[in-house]
């Protein structure tokens, strides 16, 4: 093992008395599982890698004294080239267990930025931890405008209402508003690692039009079920779009003036 770190809500301070604790294995190479079982204990289940997707590569869940633990793995080398990747403007979106909104590649290094550094003999997390506390700009401006998706997902949810296809347009809809959240994180710099309470936060970050939280559970929560009410619906989350890419535009030229 590289290193572990102290991550989710219990690393940024924004816990619950019944949060999980959330520690992310960083290993190169192959991983020892069988040290981490001893650890663990015969009762737990250990994954090795891949057992739990693409992205969120294995680990377990304990209980420890009745409090749940997270064992996540992390391949740094793959956390590195995605660094790399941010770097250069450049990010995937891929398919994962436990993502609905999918997983966005900028995670892995979010984490390590947003995280505690527990364990890190050769200095590697915290090394990788100080890059990341600078948001990459080229990073910034791709996620911005990969926007364009919200566009054009109320653009095809559109037929979708007008066969009553419920199914289709929630899911259209859900995902372009999803991809405007990444997009107000990334223009405010601020790195979004899941789905998980997303919205309130972006709903108060500077760019987000008046009510944008408000109107998005709005439509979400009251879609219905005939061709008209999908269509209303549809209509005013166009209108939702067009206002957040406006309004996110009008900040990046804003910030650019500023912080240049």
């Amino acid at each position: 093992m590289t290193g572990v770190m102290l991550g989710g809500s219990r690393a940024r301070g924004e816990h619950r008395p019944e949060s999980d604790w959330d520690l992310g294995v960083y290993y190169r190479g192959e991983i020892d599982l069988g040290a981490l079982q001893a650890l663990a204990g015969p009762d737990v289940e250990i994954a090795g890698p891949g057992r739990w997707g693409p992205w969120v590569n294995g680990g377990a869940w304990l209980k420890v004294d009745g409090v749940t633990v997270d064992w996540i793995l992390r391949d740094l080398d793959r956390v590195e080239k995605v660094w790399a990747d941010c770097r250069e403007g450049r990010y995937e979106v891929g398919v994962q267990t436990g993502h609905p909104l999918g997983f966005w590649s900028p995670c892995y290094v979010g984490e390590v930025a947003l995280g505690q550094v527990l364990a890190d003999p050769a200095g590697e997390l915290t090394r990788l931890r100080r890059q990341a506390a600078a948001y990459p700009e080229p990073l910034r401006e791709a996620l911005v405008a990969g926007a364009w998706e919200a566009t054009f997902l109320v653009g095809v949810a559109a037929k979708g209402a007008a066969r009553a296809d419920l199914l289709y347009v929630s899911l259209c809809l859900s995902r372009a508003f999803g991809v405007l959240v990444q997009a107000l994180f990334a223009a405010n710099r601020r790195w979004c690692l899941n789905e998980k309470g997303a919205l309130a936060v972006a709903e108060a970050l500077p760019g987000a039009p008046v009510d944008f939280g408000g109107r998005v559970r709005g439509l979400l929560g009251a879609l219905g079920e005939s061709a008209e009410s999908l269509a209303t619906a549809v209509t005013e989350a166009q209108a939702l779009v067009d206002e957040t890419r406006a309004t996110l535009t009008a900040y990046l030229r804003d910030t650019a003036v500023t912080d240049g």
